[in-house]
């Protein structure tokens, strides 16, 4: 586990904190909101390759999650990031991304971060451009899957962000 800001603690979600990581996301009315089952699922299959940052009671104030992408084996996929609002503007979205990616670099050799953020989410945007920027990554976009794709109803398109190859330390 890794200390954070405001003596948070990062580390693997269990499958105990799925249905706090629903409430995460729905709060945030940024997310897609997936079923509360499928944060069970995550929380339980993909726990190696996701944070959660918990508070002093240990209940979960913000998560990173992702997986490893089958085709390509040293990439990330970050799939969402939530921070409860009471906890945001500490750098917990940081470090729960930082810690994760180190914990990955050291357990899979990853060298690569993805991730999609739609047009105008000033926060994600600022979230993975800062990190291309403390690791010294380089960092391209494009449009992956153009509005038109999504079959219910209207829906931004999701512009992939690729980062790497990441180096093991943040730069400060």
């Amino acid at each position: 586990m890794t200390a954070a800001p405001a003596d948070l603690l990062i580390d693997r979600p269990a499958t105990a904190d799925g249905a706090a990581l629903w409430r995460l996301a729905k709060a945030s009315k940024t997310l897609d909101l997936n079923s509360s089952y499928s944060y069970l699922l995550w929380c339980r299959d993909f726990a190696g390759t996701s944070a959660v940052a918990r508070g002093a009671d240990g209940t979960p104030v913000g998560f990173v999650t992702g997986y490893i992408r089958p085709d390509r084996p040293r990439t990330l996929l970050v799939w969402q990031v939530a921070v409860d609002s009471a906890h945001r503007g500490h750098g917990i979205a940081a470090a729960l991304l930082d810690g994760l990616t180190a914990r990955l670099i050291a357990e899979r050799g990853i060298t690569d971060v993805e991730t999609t953020i739609t047009p105008g989410n000033t926060a994600s945007e600022r979230l993975f451009t800062s990190f291309a920027e403390r690791h010294g990554a380089p960092l391209a976009r494009e449009v992956l899957f153009p509005a038109e794709l999504f079959p219910d109803g209207p829906h931004d398109p999701e512009v992939l962000y690729r980062i790497g190859p990441l180096t093991e330390t943040p730069a400060h």
